[in-house]
């Protein structure tokens, strides 16, 4: 029989909905196999499948990264992850992506984390930039809507963080977003980018 900890418990009543003794027994019948102690709760009707992105999401860990030249920090980065238990902001594979996180912000350098964050003033700005550009180059008017959308979404890709690709594609090969939502299904948790900071020498 495997041991099953309290935090094991607590786990799978947050994720699940379900009180401490469902949890518990679902957790013995699994013989600890969280995976399947959740799809039992499922089969018993007792599990709550409410969206990950409604359950809030109290617990975290800050990724730090700290560029260095000529021997000095010239740059640093702090980013805030959201989890909804401390036992998944403990976990190892929550914290390195925390700090991988923070190290692709010192490169992407986003101005917001996600789309609906994005100031609609710079949107329109840079909508009708790109129009004034296209109509420039002599492109014919009833393209122009499509050039615009179409360098619309590689100006999000640019200056948005869950739309930037990842930096570093031996670790992952995908946008920041997928790699959130990844760890998010993995952890069965709500987790997501708060906010971020990052600072360096001279801008």
């Amino acid at each position: 029989m495997a041991e099953i900890t309290a935090k094991d418990i607590q786990k799978l009543r947050q994720t699940a909905g379900v009180g401490m003794m469902d949890a518990k027994a679902a957790l013995n019948d699994a013989d600890g196999d969280f995976d399947k102690a959740f799809e039992l709760l499922r089969e018993r009707g007792q599990a709550k499948m409410a969206k990950r992105a409604d359950r809030e999401a109290t617990e975290g860990t800050v990724g730090i990264y700290v560029h260095e030249q000529n021997g000095r920090p010239v740059m640093g980065v702090l980013v805030e992850l959201a989890c909804e238990t401390d036992f998944v902001a403990k976990s190892d594979e929550f914290q390195q992506v925390a700090n991988d996180v923070a190290m692709h912000v010192s490169w992407g350098n986003p101005g917001w984390v996600r789309r609906e964050e994005v100031d609609e003033t710079a949107v329109e700005k840079e909508r009708e930039l790109i129009a004034r550009q296209a109509a420039a180059e002599g492109k014919p008017e009833q393209v122009i809507d499509k050039i615009v959308e179409g360098k619309l979404e590689s100006w999000y890709e640019d200056n948005v963080l869950y739309d930037q690709k990842f930096v570093n594609a031996d670790r992952f090969d995908g946008s920041v977003g997928d790699m959130i939502s990844q760890l998010a299904s993995k952890m069965g948790e709500n987790i997501s980018v708060r906010r971020l900071a990052r600072i360096a020498v001279g801008e």
